[in-house]
């Protein structure tokens, strides 16, 4: 697995569980979530950013959906431990093996939990990161917390 490029690697996994989605590729980067909605004419909120927090040593890869803030308490809730900071663009491809704008929540470099919004529900599809950011994978919310195995939370409120 180590000689394939990201990429390659994210769709190897993705066929485990179903060999008909496919990554999509496009021309240009797509940076931020509002440039991969306007390539592909979607609402931003259906696409699932993945941005990974680390708090008192602890990783935790956080997916929400493009127009949700995630919230600093929830991810402190979720990763149960001292003030939670994003982590550095080197940590990202140590702990995901891929880098920051391309994030794909599985097919990570290392096994950390993975937190999933509720409100990507909302949409039949939604776009997360194929492992370069020239690519996105569409998927359902479903195949997403399922590929993931993900714990579902509210992203936008700390109770």
């Amino acid at each position: 697995m180590a000689s394939m490029s990201p990429l390659e690697r994210v769709q190897h996994y993705v066929n485990q569980y179903d060999p008909t989605i496919k990554a999509m590729l496009f021309e240009e980067k797509l940076q931020t979530s509002e440039e991969a909605a306007q390539a592909l004419g979607v609402d931003i909120g259906q696409i699932a950013k993945s941005i990974l927090f680390r708090s008192s040593g602890r990783y935790g890869l956080f997916v929400a959906a493009g127009d949700v803030r995630i919230h600093a308490k929830r991810v402190k809730q979720c990763l149960e431990g001292g003030q939670p900071k994003m982590a550095s663009p080197e940590e990202v491809i140590e702990v995901t093996g891929f880098q920051v704008g391309a994030v794909c929540p599985f097919a990570l470099r290392q096994e950390v939990p993975v937190f999933v919004d509720s409100s990507l529900e909302r949409f039949p599809v939604v776009y997360t990161a194929a492992g370069i950011a020239e690519s996105l994978l569409p998927v359902t919310f479903q195949a997403l917390v399922a590929m993931t195995g993900a714990q579902v939370v509210d992203m936008q409120t700390a109770e």
